[in-house]
């Protein structure tokens, strides 16, 4: 921290992550673990992008927010899990207080991008199982090209009111954030100057978009339900079903963990909890993601069967 002049006022140059435990053992053990997550989570976005790009039957509007998704994890994932493993292996873990609001912002961003592309998927599956005749009217390539815009301005605009009011707050000590991650909540607990505005800008549209996705898929799946049950073949009902759990379960995992941070009230819950939660939001699910779509999409399975084959008997 560097002085401002004559007196004991110091400004902010930087934050010092406190993470998540002490514990010099511990620490080592949540570093493999946390290391091991981020590499299958890179491996199998990466892995899941390319397949839905080399593979001709996965050229379907779904598979292309799908790959969306997986960037989106990727960078979220990216943006948190490499400094918090620095944190485990050193005592001091200093960011910049330029680099703290690029990782609020990245963070803002991406995780903004993940409730527009649910929220999207959601509706490809309405249309597809509710209007399977307009499909393709409805979900065309343009369609779908600009609702990937809409996500990607959408995750900006979130960034921007969160990076924005972050520059707005005043910091004069102290510098250490009870976090692993530059998140908004902990650096408005040590601010020095008036949060109210700054705290309440951010909360309001990110809590927006949050209710407009949620309100799209709700209601994407309640019409997805009622035409399911309407279905006479029980063949039909179990096909229209297996193409939306992987992203039921997905969307549950998500917004689950998202309402359980910010939206439950914080009386509810310890700073611990907080940060055990926000592990999973930003590093376990970027993980999960993949791994439930090739656990539970037959179109998904069926396509890596085939690239596998091509290579054995290349």
């Amino acid at each position: 921290m560097d002085s401002l002049g004559p007196g004991n006022h110091t400004v902010v140059t930087d934050f010092i992550f406190l993470g998540l435990t002490d514990d010099p053992v511990l620490r080592v053990i949540l570093f493999v673990i946390i290391l091991c997550i981020y590499l299958v989570t890179v491996s199998g976005n990466l892995s899941t992008i390319v397949l839905i790009r080399i593979s001709s039957q996965l050229h379907h509007p779904m598979y292309f927010f799908l790959s969306h998704l997986a960037v989106a994890d990727t960078y979220l994932s990216t943006s948190v899990t490499p400094k918090m493993l620095i944190n485990f292996l050193v005592e001091r873990n200093p960011i910049s207080y330029h680099g703290c609001g690029t990782q609020l912002g990245s963070t803002a961003v991406f995780g903004i991008v993940e409730y527009f592309l649910l929220a999207t998927m959601a509706y490809d599956r309405f249309v597809a199982i509710c209007n399977p005749l307009l499909y393709s009217t409805k979900m065309s390539t343009q369609v779908c090209v600009q609702f990937l815009i809409v996500a990607y301005v959408g995750g900006f605009l979130n960034a921007s009111s969160f990076t924005i009011c972050f520059y707005f707050l005043f910091f004069c000590g102290p510098n250490e954030i009870n976090h692993f991650f530059c998140d908004f909540a902990p650096l408005v607990e040590l601010s020095c100057s008036d949060s109210s505005i700054p705290a309440v800008v951010p909360s309001f549209t990110s809590g927006s978009i949050f209710v407009v996705t949620v309100f799209v898929i709700l209601v994407s799946y309640t019409y997805i339900l009622i035409t399911i049950l309407k279905m006479n073949s029980n063949e039909g009902r179990h096909k229209a079903f297996s193409t939306c759990s992987s992203h039921l379960t997905v969307v549950t995992l998500f917004y689950g963990t998202i309402t359980f941070i910010y939206v439950m009230p914080k009386s509810t819950f310890s700073t611990d909890q907080n940060k055990v939660v926000s592990v999973f939001y930003t590093v376990v699910i970027p993980m999960l993601n993949p791994i439930i779509y090739s656990l539970r999409n037959n179109e998904i399975k069926g396509a890596l069967k085939r690239v596998l084959q091509k290579k054995t008997f290349s």
